[in-house]
């Protein structure tokens, strides 16, 4: 039996922390040390999005860790505390924070990752505006740009269709002009509707 179908039937075929049944997958607890039914959890897109930083935190999804966080399995606890503490700043969150227990292994797995520390402010990729920027997206230049070790400038108003985003830099995303592969900061474009 795979981890996915352990998951699917330990879960009921739902998320493990918000009950949804669209679009389930498997969420590795980092840090997991192996691939195991007990260091991962059966997650909804939108839970999977939000765990992974890559959308913003939307506190009235996470009111379902009321529930959640009183699950026997240590993987959805930790998860729970986790995600508890990036919405310290919520009044709910906090009361539930202060009824979760969790064991000395289960606490050190729980701060592991550091999420206890921050902010619940995540990190996106945005164009001159704020809008959120996706790979695929296209978007358009909103200064004449020279590309660096290149002859090319890229001129205002050129389009770039299908861009990439730079994983470890959010004020980057690559795309190409004239058939070269560049480098072009978020604060010189403009999301292209």
């Amino acid at each position: 039996m795979t981890i996915e179908e352990q998951l699917r039937a330990r879960s009921n075929n739902q998320c493990e922390l918000c009950k949804s049944t669209n679009s389930l997958t498997v969420y590795p607890v980092p840090p997991s040390p192996d691939q195991q039914e007990s260091n991962a959890l059966y997650v909804c897109d939108k839970c999977n999005a939000q765990l992974e930083k890559k959308e913003e935190l939307d506190p009235a999804h996470w009111s379902c860790l009321n529930d959640s966080m009183w699950s026997e399995v240590p993987a959805v606890q930790v998860v729970s505390w986790r995600m508890l503490n990036r919405l310290k700043n919520e009044t709910w969150a906090m009361e539930a924070l202060d009824m979760l227990f969790l064991d000395d292994d289960m606490l050190t797995w729980a701060k592991a990752m550091g999420d206890h520390e921050n902010s619940a402010d995540v990190d996106l990729h945005r164009d001159c505006n704020g809008a959120i920027l996706q790979t695929g997206d296209s978007i358009v230049l909103t200064k004449s740009l020279d590309v660096k070790g290149s002859s090319l400038n890229a001129k205002m108003g050129t389009v770039v269709k299908n861009i990439k985003l730079v994983a470890d830099n959010t004020e980057q995303i690559e795309g190409k002009i004239e058939g070269q592969q560049i480098v072009i900061l978020t604060k010189y474009v403009r999301k292209s509707s």
